[in-house]
């Protein structure tokens, strides 16, 4: 059995206001064509499908395309909902998408209900049984109790994650062995999982949006399955060193902080005996995302070195930090400036700040409902060098937001 592990595709993410449509054109392209030279039996998303719950309409477009290719090519397709997915968008035409080989697995429900037979794409024969979970928010699983601390949460959650795990491998066993006396086949059991785990390297992209999901779960509450295909942390990654526990890490880069990540989707090969083998494919790089660091004298020399990674008609993407010259008020039109004739598009531009001036959300910073809105928005001017005349004015602008606000309250 031949399974394509990948996750966190993000169909629509716009990145700082520029569409990843070409890019995710060119991934199922790839995609497609490897499913092809690779043989493989099905394709396995382990969440975050959309970046939003509100897709455009071109997200939604190459999701259907998707679908509808694998089809063409026999070869099915298990998605698994993430943080960023909603469910009602995914659980739109479910019989119709069955029909289509592909089954969509939203949210958390029975045990019956995650346990998923992938097809053999050759004989149609079982191939794998797969204890399918997708991001499993706490309301699902866990009812709230007045008066826990925010650890006696994590640890009631943590033990509802692991007794859903539980339970539905234990209904995949009961399968596999149903199988095995039918047929004399003894099927590998895949297990998935959209969170964090202990132990994993993620990064500045990687984001919660459902207050209360658990921090970290640890390996060994996961059951003892043949292989754990797992999503959410965008880099690809070994969990602890293990084998059989795999991030497949998102197939583009979705931040400036990923760009120099190999990129990959995973190539997984199960037999009777469990997990014979995980081979990495590289994604190939449609777009560019290169990083520069320095001051103005040094920085020219530097971009014009980045500029090789772009073209006339596809230039890179570029983060700048300003180092020394952090400073002054013009940083954007100096470096606009810079790569005027280079296949460079700035999409950002940062000041280097020393230790003596803190982030607005430094790790020792107080959290946000410490703050009051007027010191949220101090804060974030404090970011800034800007003439005390704009300042005030942007001051005194905000603080009419805030008394029109109240008075509307108030009403």
């Amino acid at each position: 059995m031949r399974l394509l592990h990948t996750s966190d595709w993000h169909l629509g993410q716009s990145f700082m206001n520029h569409s990843r449509e070409r890019e995710h054109t060119a991934l199922i392209d790839w995609l497609l064509e490897q499913v092809q030279v690779q043989q493989v039996d099905a394709v396995l998303i382990a969440g975050d499908i959309f970046d939003t719950g509100t897709p455009p309409s071109y997200a939604r477009a190459l999701y259907y395309r998707l679908i509808a290719e694998l089809h063409r090519l026999n070869v099915a397709l298990l998605l698994l909902g993430g943080n960023h997915d909603s469910v009602s968008v995914l659980g739109e035409s479910l019989p119709l998408l069955q029909h289509l080989q592909t089954t969509v697995i939203a949210s958390t429900g029975s045990a019956a209900q995650h346990l998923v037979t992938l097809p053999q794409r050759a004989s149609g024969q079982a191939g794998c049984i797969v204890c399918a979970l997708p991001f499993i928010r706490p309301r699902d699983v866990l009812h709230s109790q007045a008066g826990q601390s925010a650890q006696d949460k994590q640890r009631s959650l943590q033990a509802a994650i692991q007794d859903t795990y539980a339970q539905v491998y234990a209904a995949a066993q009961a399968r596999q062995a149903a199988h095995l006396q039918a047929h004399g086949v003894r099927l590998p059991i895949v297990a998935t999982g959209h969170l964090t785990t202990v132990g994993a390297c993620s990064n500045e992209s990687v984001r919660e949006i459902y207050v209360g999901a658990l921090e970290a779960f640890p390996t060994t509450a996961f059951p003892p399955a043949d292989y754990i295909a797992l999503g959410h942390i965008h880099k690809p990654q070994k969990v602890g060193g293990l084998e059989h526990i795999r991030y497949s890490g998102s197939p583009i880069a979705l931040g400036f902080d990923e760009a120099r990540q190999t990129k990959e989707v995973l190539l997984v090969e199960l037999g009777a005996d469990g997990l014979s083998s995980v081979t990495p494919l590289p994604t190939p790089v449609c777009q560019a995302l290169v990083s520069a660091s320095g001051n103005l004298a040094s920085l020219p020399a530097t971009l014009r070195a980045l500029a090789a990674q772009g073209t006339a008609e596809h230039p890179a993407w570029l983060e700048v930090t300003v180092q020394d010259d952090d400073y002054l008020p013009d940083l954007a039109p100096r470096i606009e400036a810079m790569v005027q004739d280079l296949p460079l598009e700035v999409l950002r531009v940062k000041r280097q700040r020393g230790t003596a001036t803190p982030g607005l959300w430094a790790e020792d910073a107080a959290s946000l409902h410490e703050l009051s809105p007027r010191e949220v928005f101090a804060r974030r001017l404090a970011q800034e060098t800007l003439p005390a005349e704009l300042e005030a004015a942007l001051r005194a602008r905000y603080d009419s937001l805030l008394a029109t606000l109240h008075a509307g309250g108030a009403a």
